[in-house]
């Protein structure tokens, strides 16, 4: 039988050209040009794979996203996306987002992307007896350490923590590579050779948290067909990784807290306990102690979890590392996509370690598969890099060529020059205003 996808788009001859195009692979097709008409179809039938602008007349695809999860957590997204939502697409991967795709669309990018995300989907249908453990060979940044200092600091950190059982805080922005960092702390760990779950706190809706935390027993609730093992149960003897734990409510914080604490955990339906023994390691992406400060996350849950924290740093903050791992996604994009491409010349090189990667890992991964997949060469050349990439190389201006260093003292002298004029400094600096609010923050530097 086809796989069912729904497309949605609010131009509609591209979503009707895309529709021809994936009928014409096969695929049964369905076409919605705005949010409401999405969500009818969503609620009619469930659909193999969602494909959704970010940017729609009455909605948006986060909105979509959280609807179509609240349906069939095993349904996945795919978001498309312009250069100027890249980062909200980013952030969209830790609410449950398969991937998402740059426009202009490439048909042959698209059909790879939607090849990958059936895979998942027919393996999350069709698991062992237990919740697959996920293996770190799958892992996009396998064997990459880097060379920089903070690359050093990070996995000295990880050798430091693996083979203690203490929970694991890791803290970083979306893309930096906190499930890789949680793995090798697994993999180096006495519990290596037992599961490793993944769990991503944002994609589970409330009500179902128990049922996947926890497991249900048969006929426990509506819908509740067969048994169902929790990720709790599924991790025991091994480690249990809570990506994204601040996205969950108040309520599950309650109930997570007390299965930690009491290492006990009770399907739902059940009467009967069971004991686990589990590793724990969650990431965030949020400033943890500001909610808690706030009230929207419990203060002896953080407590629990940070017995010590990692911090994952951004891919800007990594310069000596850049064309690592730029090679090692090279590579990945050359067998994925069954090509030969050898390498990126000069100044795809020069540009790739001024530019400041705001998706992180997981844009400059993006963007080497996507010039991999254009390039006629056996180099990869600007011509196939996204045209917004190339537009804000431009707006770092005369700062691109200065190590990190040297670069913080030349925006202090020019504040310095300015009489701590932003606006002004940012003329000197010849880079536009929001780009120096990037840098101050990035520096710390306080005016």
């Amino acid at each position: 039988m086809s796989s069912k996808i729904l497309v949605i788009d609010d131009d509609t001859a591209f979503c009707v050209m895309l529709k021809t195009f994936l009928q014409k692979k096969g695929f049964d097709v369905t076409n919605a040009f705005n949010g409401q008409e999405a969500e009818e179809f969503i609620n009619k039938q469930v659909f193999d794979v969602v494909l959704t602008d970010i940017r729609l007349p009455d909605s948006d695809g986060l909105k979509i996203l959280k609807r179509v999860k609240e349906i069939s957590l095993d349904t996945q997204v795919i978001l498309m996306t312009g250069y100027t939502d890249i980062k909200t697409a980013v952030n969209s991967i830790k609410t449950g987002a398969f991937d998402y795709v740059g426009k202009p669309i490439n048909p042959d990018e698209i059909l790879h992307t939607i090849g990958l995300a059936l895979t998942k989907k027919s393996a999350k249908e069709n698991p062992p007896a237990k919740i697959k453990e996920k293996k770190s060979s799958t892992s996009p940044l396998s064997f990459v350490k880097g060379i920089s200092s903070d690359s050093l600091r990070l996995h000295e950190h990880i050798e430091l923590v693996a083979p203690t059982n203490m929970s694991v805080l890791i803290i970083g922005d979306s893309g930096t590579g906190k499930e890789y960092i949680a793995q090798s702390i697994h993999l180096l760990s006495k519990r290596a050779k037992k599961p490793f779950i993944a769990v991503d706190c944002g994609a589970i809706p409330k009500d179902l948290a128990s049922s996947e935390f926890f497991g249900h027993i048969k006929g426990s609730f509506t819908g509740a067909v067969n048994d169902k093992t929790g990720h709790f149960e599924a991790a025991n003897e091994g480690t249990l990784f809570l990506d994204e734990v601040g996205n969950l409510s108040y309520e599950v914080q309650v109930q997570l807290l007390r299965a930690l604490q009491e290492r006990k955990i009770k399907p739902v339906g059940s009467n009967q306990e069971i004991q686990v023994d589990i590793r724990v390691i969650a990431a965030t992406n949020e400033d943890l102690t500001e909610a808690v400060k706030r009230g929207d996350f419990r203060e002896d849950l953080y407590h629990r979890l940070n017995e010590f924290s990692i911090k994952a740093p951004r891919l800007s903050e990594r310069k000596q590392d850049i064309m690592m791992f730029a090679n090692h996604f090279l590579a990945q994009a050359n067998n994925d996509l069954e090509k030969d491409v050898e390498g990126f010349d000069a100044d795809v090189t020069k540009l790739f370690k001024s530019y400041e990667w705001p998706g992180n890992l997981r844009e400059m991964k993006n963007i080497i598969k996507r010039s991999v997949l254009l390039t006629k060469s056996n180099l990869i050349h600007l011509e196939v890099l996204p045209h917004e990439m190339l537009e804000a190389s431009k707006d770092e201006g005369s700062l691109s060529g200065y190590a990190k260093a040297d670069e913080e003292q030349v925006i202090r002298l020019a504040l310095e020059k300015a009489n701590f004029n932003k606006s002004k400094a940012a003329v000197l600096l010849n880079i536009d205003r929001k780009t120096l609010y990037n840098k101050l923050k990035l520096y710390n530097i306080e005016l």
